[in-house]
């Protein structure tokens, strides 16, 4: 009773696993979208130019997945997709330098001949001047009389400045 009991849980065990497509497809089973590398784009590539430093490129691309020891003149950039156990999508483009200016590049994007122009996407909105004859504070202050204490202070220069500057508690003056 064993051995094919046995048997049958090892081929059942078997079908399954080898079946990858089943196990895939199964429902209610979440799968992770899995991206890895820079994330690339054609406005990216767009912005690149001829005898541009390698500081530019790093603004514009960010960091270079790969740098080859022995091609410092060399930088990869590569990024993979794969949404939801679907194929993975792998795009890849390589950029060439000589002494650290942009000589060209070659991979899954080409450069378009047009001049980037960047929209902005911040708007700048013009507001007329607010005509306000007190602010909150002063309206509050002036519930409590405290308005008026402050305006005495402000035109007597004398007692306007601290104390430690006219010699009191202040330890560089000298005691008659």
């Amino acid at each position: 009773m064993g051995k094919p009991l046995f048997s049958l849980t090892l081929l059942t065990s078997l079908t399954l696993a080898s079946c990858s497509s089943i196990l895939n497809n199964l429902p209610g089973v979440y799968t992770v979208d899995v991206q890895q590398g820079n994330m690339i784009d054609q406005s990216m590539i767009d912005q690149i130019r001829p005898n541009m430093n390698k500081r530019q490129v790093l603004y514009i691309m960010g960091s270079p997945m790969t740098t080859d020891a022995f091609h410092q003149n060399r930088w990869d950039y590569i990024y993979s997709n794969q949404p939801g156990g679907e194929p993975r999508m792998q795009k890849k483009i390589t950029l060439f330098f000589d002494n650290d200016r942009v000589v060209g590049f070659q991979g899954d994007f080409k450069p378009s001949a047009l001049p980037v122009i960047k929209e902005s996407p911040e708007t700048t909105v013009d507001l007329p001047p607010r005509e306000i004859e007190k602010t909150l504070w002063e309206k509050i202050t002036g519930l409590f009389g405290i308005d008026d204490i402050d305006s005495s202070t402000e035109s007597d220069p004398v007692n306007s400045e601290p104390k430690s500057e006219r010699g009191i508690n202040n330890p560089d003056t000298p005691m008659n």
